[in-house]
C-alpha cells in the first residue's frame, strides 16, 4: 500500500512540476503515472551509475552536482516516455528541485519517527 501511495504522490508531483515550471509538459495523469514509474526505475538503475561516475565533481561541489545528475535523469525519462516533454536542461533542473522538495515533504508527512516504511502492518 505504501508503494502505491508513493507512486501516486510522485505522479501528482510531476503534474505540479508541469504546472509550475515553464518548458516541462505532462500530457495527463496516466502519462504522469507511467513517467513516475520510469523515473523510479531510472533512479534505481541509472542514477547510481551517474553518481559514481561524477563522484569527484560531486565531492568538489559538496553534493550540489547531484541536482545536475537528477536533471539528467529527468531528461532521460522525458526521452523515453511519450507525453512528457522537457524543453531543455533548465526546466529539468528546476523540475528536479521541485520534485525533491515535494518528495521531502511527502516523506516527512508519511513516515513518523517510529514507523518503518518498508514494513507494512496488515
Amino acid at each position: 500500500m505504501y508503494i502505491l501511495l508513493r507512486w501516486v504522490i510522485s505522479a501528482a508531483a510531476l503534474l505540479i512540476v508541469a504546472m509550475v515550471v515553464p518548458g516541462f509538459h505532462v500530457g495527463s495523469f496516466g502519462t504522469a503515472l507511467i513517467a513516475a514509474l520510469v523515473l523510479g526505475l531510472l533512479n534505481l538503475v541509472v542514477r547510481p551509475l551517474l553518481l559514481l561516475l561524477t563522484l569527484p565533481i560531486n565531492i568538489l561541489t559538496l553534493g550540489l552536482f547531484t541536482l545536475v545528475v537528477n536533471a539528467l535523469v529527468i531528461l532521460i525519462m522525458s526521452s523515453v516516455v511519450k507525453g512528457v516533454q522537457v524543453d531543455g536542461f533548465a526546466p529539468a533542473f528546476w523540475g528536479a528541485i521541485i520534485l525533491w522538495l515535494i518528495g521531502w515533504v511527502a516523506n516527512t508527512l508519511l513516515v513518523s519517527k517510529n514507523d518503518d516504511p518498508k514494513v507494512e502492518v496488515l
